[in-house]
């Protein structure tokens, strides 16, 4: 407890930050929800036709899986704030589609046949009776989907988009429980706020009629209920505005010369942070940071449409996940690195800058006893048993052809089962002997924390993984000082290196942009006064 206090007043200011940003994004997506889910329940709920087709479509749109959602939105709607907000939205519509619809289909027949037979409209009966019937139903829809867009949001940092979601996957992908509760905490508070404030405006919004204490109320008292429920209303009504405009406003007028991302993985951040900060020290571009992102996929993607202008990138990874390639055992860097810059050019218009200069191949690792049990020392003596041991990867790793499906091709391995873990987790599973094998990398900075066995790969799968700057061609056209800029990292990192900085930060507990700048400042590749211009 005490380090989760002495982590939250260190980053008290940076916890806020997000805090807000969470609220204003949750916010802004509950007002659209609403200003789409109402009117259109109200629109459906006397079209018989149009009824079945539209709840249909939005009980599909929740049971997408989130993840999932996202992965489908990028490519359309890019990353950042407005994805995260559409694929709340989505998440949210059906419990206000359904409420609305159920509280104006259920209003009494003798209460809408009074109505019409006084002479109203079917626009007086619709404001003046149905919908004041209906809002304490319809609201309980809206105090669901508010708590629920609450922990939705925090898959936003998947996508660069902010909020408490940034800390949970940080400190996951670092081992780092004081920064996961950093996050999850004020989540949590957050989404038990949101029902107590829904809640009251609730009652707000019931009409006093039908409250249980109506009959015994005096006139005075009437008026004042009412004048208390119209404030209460103009305070909600004010922060969401005032919110949404405030984070619309820095989405879309909070211009940047260059935005810069990473994936999610700690290593990716650490170089994303020295690439901005290189940017920084030696042009007068302004960067935005949009780091840790998703995996491979949703940055690529950002970075060929424009979302993002350059972030770091394996030479394998670009060789097989984004190009496709079919792998082949023996590739030289070099010609990895030839043939990459090539393809990327001619297909995507991307232009690969050089080398940082470690190699962080994937290698598979095993305990100590498993190996002594088996006699392991290389992927070759590992098929042997492969039918008796569980294997854990990331999902990623699990469907790419340089990771196990072609492991099992090449090798012949047949696993007794596979299970997928994100980031520090694999480590996790093996220590506590939920898997028997993980995947590692060679510059993994948990590979000095765990005595873990690492297997030869003696038939060469693994093709180069050099890490470097992968940049828009548009971009690198635009502004040929980035190269310049970030030629002081050329060869400048091995792989011993760059362990130790990863280890500074899933071990230490070090922040990422920490490590980062210290380590150009130590090397002599910039000076602290170059960040206070």
């Amino acid at each position: 407890m005490s380090g989760l206090l002495t982590y939250v007043q260190d980053q008290q200011q940076y916890i806020g930050l997000l805090l807000l940003s969470h609220i204003q994004l949750t916010l802004l997506s509950v007002a659209i929800a609403v200003c789409i889910g109402v009117p259109l329940g109200i629109y459906i709920s006397e079209r018989e036709r149009l009824l079945k087709p539209v709840m249909g479509f939005a009980n599909l749109a929740q049971a997408i899986p989130s993840l999932a959602l996202l992965g489908f939105l990028v490519p359309y709607m890019g990353i950042g704030a407005v994805t995260a907000v559409a694929m709340v939205v989505l998440y949210s519509l059906l419990p206000i589609l359904k409420n609305t619809c159920t509280g104006l289909r259920n209003i009494s027949a003798d209460t809408l046949e009074a109505a019409k037979g006084i002479g109203m409209t079917d626009m007086q009966i619709l404001f003046k009776v149905r919908l004041p019937l209906a809002l304490p139903v319809i609201m309980a829809g809206v105090r669901i989907s508010s708590v629920t867009a609450v922990g939705l949001m925090t898959i936003a940092a998947y996508i660069g988009a902010g909020g408490l979601g940034t800390l949970v996957i940080s400190g996951i992908q670092t081992d780092n429980a004081n920064m996961i509760l950093a996050g999850a905490i004020p989540a949590c508070c957050l989404a038990l706020l949101m029902d107590f404030l829904m809640s009251k405006v609730e009652n707000a919004v019931t009409p006093v009629s039908l409250r249980p204490a109506a009959n015994k109320m005096s006139k005075e008292s009437l008026e004042r209920t009412k004048q208390h429920r119209k404030r209460i209303l103009a305070i909600a009504g004010m922060i969401v505005i005032i919110s949404s405009g405030y984070l619309l406003s820095h989405e879309f007028l909070n211009k940047h010369d260059l935005r810069i991302g990473s994936k999610d993985a700690t290593e990716s951040v650490i170089i994303g942070n020295m690439l901005s900060d290189l940017i920084e020290a030696k042009t007068d571009l302004k960067v935005e940071r949009k780091l840790a992102l998703g995996g491979t996929m949703i940055a690529f993607e950002a970075l060929r449409s424009g979302e993002i202008d350059l972030y770091p990138e394996y030479t394998g990874t670009g060789y097989s996940t984004i190009l496709k390639n079919k792998l082949r055992p023996g590739f030289t860097p070099e010609e990895m690195y030839v043939l990459v810059k090539g393809q990327m050019r001619d297909t995507h218009q991307i232009d690969l800058l050089e080398s940082f200069g470690f190699n962080n191949t994937y290698v598979l690792a095993v305990t100590q006893d498993t190996a002594a049990k088996y006699h392991l020392k290389t992927m070759s003596d590992l098929t042997r048993v492969s039918h008796n041991l569980r294997f854990g990867c990331s999902p990623e790793f699990a469907a790419r052809d340089d990771g196990l499906p072609g492991i099992e091709k090449t090798y012949g391995m047949t696993f007794k089962s596979v299970n997928n873990f994100s980031g520090t987790l694999m480590y996790t599973a093996i220590t506590s002997a939920n898997v028997d094998v993980i995947t590692a990398f060679s510059t993994d900075g948990l590979l000095q924390k765990y005595d873990l066995v690492l297997l030869e790969d003696d038939k060469n799968f693994f093709p180069p993984y050099y890490m470097l700057p992968f940049v828009n061609g548009n971009t690198n056209a635009k502004y040929p000082q980035i190269a310049q800029a970030l030629a002081v990292l050329n060869s400048a990192i091995d792989d011993a290196t760059m362990q130790k900085l990863n280890y500074e930060v899933v071990e230490k507990g070090r922040d990422r942009a920490e490590v980062a700048r210290t380590f150009l400042v130590e090397r002599g590749l910039v000076r602290p006064e170059d960040f206070k211009k």
